[in-house]
């Protein structure tokens, strides 16, 4: 049986090579089942020493880390910068990050699903959204997991919320997360018609402990 395939999309501040570095359990975790591919975003991040980053156990730098950090979209148009929590009425570069994706369904599709983290869970559930409204007729998505992920507070991104989305998906979150509170990431669970939700009692980060295999695998073998 051929692995899933999975488009991973990181979070602010990482890129694609970090991302996969930071992702290393997981990939152990469901080797035999999912081929994870990595995608970095188009933008780059300029180091503001007030910006909080999307570290996991608050990793600095490593090899292949996040000396290139990106991001899909910042919420502060003028700073180039993103929060989270920041309302805005409209946000800077999600245009670029979209074509960016449809570049990689051409180029190195087509794919299973579709995994993000934090800003890329929140840019995944846009994706969806894309997807399912018909303006993105390479996308073909079957199912999405998004760990850490929020609704984006940008007015310009509400359009994405509604009706809820069809495509199955896993939601995943720690309830330590200092960066994303569990409860930013229960606020996307309306978008979706049916989610399932793992929690797990860590912080901001992918989780693959043995205990979490079965619920990755229960979502998944739908797909297989």
């Amino acid at each position: 049986m051929a692995p899933l395939r999975v488009l991973c999309i990181h979070g602010y501040r990482q890129n694609g090579s970090s991302f996969r570095e930071k992702t290393g359990a997981l990939r152990k975790l469901l080797k035999k089942h999912v081929e994870l591919v990595y995608l970095s975003a188009p933008h780059s991040v300029q180091q503001a020493s007030s910006e909080a980053p999307e570290k996991e156990n608050g990793s600095g730098p490593g090899p292949g880390g996040d000396e290139d950090p990106k991001g899909w979209w910042f919420s502060d148009v003028q700073a180039r910068s993103f929060s989270a929590q920041q309302q805005c009425e409209e946000s800077l570069g999600l245009d670029e990050s979209v074509a960016a994706v449809r570049e990689a369904v051409k180029v190195q599709g087509p794919f299973d699903g579709i995994l993000g983290f934090s800003q890329g869970a929140a840019f995944v559930a846009m994706l969806c959204s894309l997807q399912e409204q018909k303006l993105e007729p390479d996308f073909s998505f079957h199912f999405a997991i998004l760990v850490a992920g929020f609704p984006s507070a940008c007015k310009k991104h509400q359009n994405f919320y509604n009706p809820p989305l069809q495509i199955p998906s896993l939601h995943v979150f720690g309830l330590e997360d200092r960066v994303i509170p569990d409860n930013m990431s229960r606020e996307l669970l309306p978008s979706f018609q049916d989610p399932q939700v793992l929690t797990h009692p860590g912080g901001h980060f992918v989780p693959a402990a043995s205990a979490h295999r079965q619920a990755y695998q229960d979502f998944l073998k739908r797909f297989q």
